[in-house]
């Protein structure tokens, strides 16, 4: 089976991408796979590249030998349609799309993928979109009646003509502290946590330079946890983690840079919790249409107990430390096994 596994992006998590690639294509079952691997630089050229997962996961392959890439999203009976790699027509039976964030996680790539009719782990194009946007996120399972934090949504253009008015607008609605994130990054990329409106402004400031709608949220002091999801219409829960961040919050210095946060899985919880937990999860990821992978995080506020969902990652890190492998590493599928479901779970799915 020929699969293409295609990372790194023009995101701001392009870095990122590259180092889940690395770890997926060190543990895909290649006696099964014929992989190729392609990447696409910060400046939009894809290449594809025989480059090692060492040499993925630090950035090198970029500057490696390489083959040009064009892609062809036709469907024409004559064949036209695939990825032209110098010149020669490839077209792989499924496609691993490891890009984290903008441009490859909000379903613009998997809009490509759905027009040249190859199945592709994931989700499709609409649910990756709404998934992505946090705010939209927030508006749909509104209506499911998820419990969530209270939250606001500003516009780029009002912080840029309106500061003060934004920062008023946002102090009459919440108490400091304060979450201000853009609606469509992932990796907690341009996130901050805001104490006072010095804060605020830098914050909103930080938030409209990676997108035009910014989301900003009521602080839950609570702990933090994650659920994995894997499936497509029966789609099956891990166990729980714990993140327990070694900076302020689980930022993404202490996701990807420092390695210093904890995690704990099967933490001790409330009677009760953890049932609770696994059913919000399951019921997000089935609203929002999700198929193939999805990690769901919540929060448990400490001062009650309640469960507060925060969000949901659709191409969730494959990193050596990311959540989403060890908790299925845990619940006892292994590394190597998880990436052979997914990509059975595209083929399931066909290219649409």
């Amino acid at each position: 089976m020929k699969v293409l596994v295609v990372f790194g992006g023009v995101s701001p998590e392009h870095e990122v991408s590259c180092l889940s690639a690395a770890s997926v294509l060190s543990h895909i079952d290649r006696t099964r796979f014929d992989v190729t691997a392609m990447g696409i630089t910060k400046d939009g050229r894809w290449l594809c590249t025989g480059a090692s997962p060492e040499e993925i996961g630090s950035g090198a392959w970029a500057d490696g030998p390489a083959s040009e890439v064009t892609v062809s999203p036709s469907r024409s009976e004559n064949g036209t349609g695939g990825f032209y790699i110098d010149g020669a027509r490839y077209v792989p039976d499924a496609i691993f799309p490891v890009l984290h964030g903008e441009n490859g996680e909000d379903g613009r790539i998997q809009g490509l993928f759905t027009m040249m009719g190859i199945p592709f782990v994931g989700c499709h194009t609409a649910s990756a979109a709404v998934c992505m946007d946090k705010a939209f996120t927030k508006q749909v399972c509104e209506t499911a009646g998820i419990p969530m934090a209270d939250w606001l949504l500003v516009t780029g253009r009002q912080v840029r003509t309106e500061p003060e008015a934004a920062a008023a607008r946002i102090e009459a609605r919440f108490s400091y502290p304060v979450f201000v994130k853009p609606a469509n990054t992932g990796s907690s990329v341009g996130v901050s946590k805001a104490a006072d409106r010095a804060a605020l402004r830098a914050a909103l400031d930080c938030a409209a330079a990676y997108d035009s709608r910014i989301l900003v949220e009521e602080f839950i002091d609570g702990r933090e946890l994650e659920i994995a999801v894997l499936g497509n219409e029966e789609p099956e829960a891990s166990g729980i983690g714990e993140i327990l961040p070694s900076r302020e919050f689980y930022s993404y210095e202490a996701k990807y840079l420092d390695g210093t946060s904890g995690l704990v899985f099967d933490p001790v919880l409330p009677e009760g919790r953890a049932e609770e937990l696994t059913r919000i999860a399951l019921k997000v990821f089935r609203i929002l249409d999700c198929r193939g992978l999805s990690r769901v995080d919540f929060f448990l506020r400490k001062r009650d107990g309640a469960v507060i969902f925060n969000e949901i990652n659709t191409i969730p890190g494959f990193t050596s430390i990311s959540m989403y492998p060890k908790l299925f590493e845990r619940a006892g599928i292994p590394y190597d096994e998880l990436i052979t479901r997914l990509i059975d779970l595209a083929v399931e799915a066909g290219g649409r």
